[in-house]
Parts: C-alpha cells; structure tokens; sequence
C-alpha cells in the first residue's frame, strides 16, 4: 500500500467574527489518500491557509523538502518512521511552529489511516487501552462582550454542563489582554467575582478550571490576583502569562498553590522538555494537531509521566481532535481529564458539524471508540459547506 495523494481542506464558518478569542471558527483537514482507496483524516489548530501552504509548497532543496513530496510514494503504515522523515527533511523551514502544526495534521491522519487498514482502533497501535472511558471537562466561553453578560451566561453554561453530566468545567476567563474575547474590558481582579459566581451556582463538588489565555503581564500581577481564589478550589489555572515567560511560570508554580497548566501554542516534545526541566508547569497541555500529531503527543505524556506531571490535552477544534484525544487518553493514567465540547455547549457551527456524529456520554465519562482508526467519520456536506467560504480579508 502507498500514498498516492494528500487533499487539504481549508475550512470556515461563515459567521465567524474576527474579534472572537476562538480558533473554532476555521479549520485545516487533511485527507491521505492510498492506491488502495483508503483514506485518513486530521486537522490541526493553526490558520489553515498557512498550513495549506506549508503542506503543498514544494521543496528547493534536502534541508526544506516539501511535506507533500515526502509522503507521495511512501507506506503510510509506517507512521513514526515518517514523523522522523517530515522533521528532519522540512528542518530548515519548520522545527517549530506552523510547519509541525501542519505536519500534526498529517500524522493524526496516517495514525486514522493505518487504524484502519490493520482494522484496529488508534489506542491500539498507540500501546493498548488502559481503560474504556475517559472523563471530559466541558470548556465554556459564551459570546457575551460585557462583565456581567459574560458572568451570568458562564454561570449559565456551567449549569447547563452540570445538567448534561459534565463532572468539570473550565472558565475562559479573558477580561483583558490582547486576546479578550469579544472586546471584553474590565480588571482582571475581577475575575475573582466571576469564578466566584459559578462556584456558588454548580457547588462544591464540581471540578473547576480557569483559562486565563495569557491576561496577566507578569508574574507579579498574576500572583497579586490569584491568591484571593484559595476559597474556589481551583483544579488549574491555564496559560496565564505569555508562552515565552518561563521563568515567570516557574515563579507561579513555585510561590502559590494552584497548579499551572501551559502548552496549547508549544511544538514538538522538545519545548515541553524544556518546562518540566525548568518547574515551569504543573499540569501539560499538548494540543495533539500543533504539537506535531499524535506521534509526538504521546512522546510529551511519555515524557511529562517520568516527570510525575500529569497531562490534559488542549482540544480547541472538531470532533477529529478530540477522537484523537480520547484515543491518547486512553492508553495511560496520567491524563485524568479531556477537553470537550459537545454540540449542546458549542457556538461553532464548523465545530458542531464537521464529524457525523458525537461522542457517547455516559455517567459523566467518554466511552472510547472500538472501531478502527480514529472511528469518526467526516460529514462530507459540511466540509463543501465551510469550504466555499472566503475571509473578507483574504
């Protein structure tokens, strides 16, 4: 069996709104095609035309080969062989950022692809199942555009979460910063008032995370306003300084007792490495498509598990991440939540349309697919729906 074509689909909701603090809203799939008919489907969290781009662009020479190049002809069903191949022949234009993104949808595509071919389901050929459910936390950000629309709608969402059997959540709290959602402006004290609020309306037992999508400037204002949150039980708190403070990570990890959880915007395992070596996170945060696949994922769980650091994947797109998800979940004990979406909770059309169905909720936990691959299959009439969309600034 070879490879004799890559498709990428650029995606779009045609509703988006660029003032949105949501990648929801576009997508790259990639689809590997076999000589034998067989295909495998990925994305990834990245701007899709860039990842188009660095998927079919050819190469001029053997430090930047082409991706597409690299894997016409090849055997897909020697997944991490080529991982290896993609790394090394596109170094020079990739190491990092949107050319491992781009290469992370088109190893969850050879991972889908050699699945199915063997007849066997992705946590299968990934190590084996440790367990048949995984437990998912439920990730709220309503579109609301001021303090106290915003409030009442996450108490609301939470609620609502709660009443569909989520046993957790996470807050998207971004009153502030570059990426406040919707043009959202207030003090990020009051973020305080927000996580307040939703503990008060779902309870104690009901785990609680905060994503703060880098509001705080530095380590001191951080530490200035989280100390007040010690009544709220928080699980963690998400990215809330910029990816390249390591030092004042590891500041947050060492001068206070909420555990800090980073790693979504990182690439390849290498970056992780660097903060477990540095005490600069607590709890990982790979986004399996922009850390390089699900190669590469499991390489960081491998990695953050030696580290005794327990690891909750970043799943920000559609049903493909988040079947990937479940599928790395499974396979080891150190990931003791999920994010998840489903489409009762999702503001995304992109996202609650593109698989054909949703995942099976049961008691609060995600059962984990049986069929071969990643087990979803592509609504083929909303990928040409959210094709035929173009960006009015494209």
């Amino acid at each position: 069996m070879k490879i004799v074509d890559v498709k990428c689909h650029v995606l779009l909701d045609p509703d988006y709104n660029i003032g949105a603090t949501s990648s929801a809203q576009d997508d790259i799939v990639v689809e590997i095609i076999t000589d034998e008919g067989l295909i495998g489907i990925g994305e990834s969290d990245v701007n899709p035309w860039i990842a188009r781009a660095c998927i079919e662009a050819p190469g001029t020479h053997t430090m930047g080969r082409g991706i597409t190049e690299l894997l016409i002809g090849r055997d897909p069903l020697d997944v991490e062989a080529i991982w290896e191949e993609l790394y090394v022949g596109t170094a020079m234009n990739g190491r990092r950022g949107a050319v491992i993104h781009a290469i992370g949808a088109v190893d969850m595509a050879l991972h889908d692809l050699r699945g199915k071919a063997l007849g066997k389901p992705c946590h299968q050929l990934l190590g084996g199942a440790v367990r048949d459910r995984v437990t998912p936390y439920a990730s709220l950000q309503p579109d609301q555009s001021s303090f106290d629309s915003y409030k009442a709608s996450l108490v609301e969402w939470a609620l609502k979460a709660q009443g569909l059997g989520f046993v957790a959540a996470k807050l998207e709290v971004t009153l502030a910063g570059a990426y406040a959602h919707l043009g959202l402006n207030a003090e990020v004290e009051r973020m305080a008032e927000v996580i307040e609020a939703v503990r008060g309306a779902v309870g104690p037992d009901m785990t609680l995370m905060v994503d703060a999508q880098y509001s705080f400037t530095d380590a001191d204002s951080c530490l200035a306003a989280i100390r007040e949150w010690e009544p709220y039980d928080v699980y963690f708190l998400e990215t809330p300084l910029p990816s390249d403070d390591v030092e004042g990570y590891a500041r947050l990890v060492a001068e206070q007792p909420i555990p800090i959880a980073q790693g979504e915007w990182l690439a390849t395992r290498f970056e992780f490495e660097e903060l477990l070596r540095r005490g600069a996170v607590s709890v990982v945060q790979p986004d399996i498509g922009r850390v390089g696949g699900l190669t590469e994922a499991s390489r960081v769980v491998r990695a953050a598990t030696d580290a005794n650091v327990p690891v909750v994947p970043h799943i920000w797109k559609t049903g493909i991440s988040i079947a990937a998800g479940i599928h790395l979940a499974a396979t080891t004990e150190s990931i003791p939540f999920l994010e998840f979406l489903p489409r009762d909770l999702s503001s995304s059309n992109l996202r609650r349309s593109l698989i054909v169905d949703d995942f099976t909720m049961d008691e609060g936990r995600l059962v984990v697919p049986s069929t071969p691959g990643l087990g979803i299959e592509l609504d083929r009439d909303a990928l040409e729906r959210f094709a035929t969309v173009v960006p009015n600034s494209a």
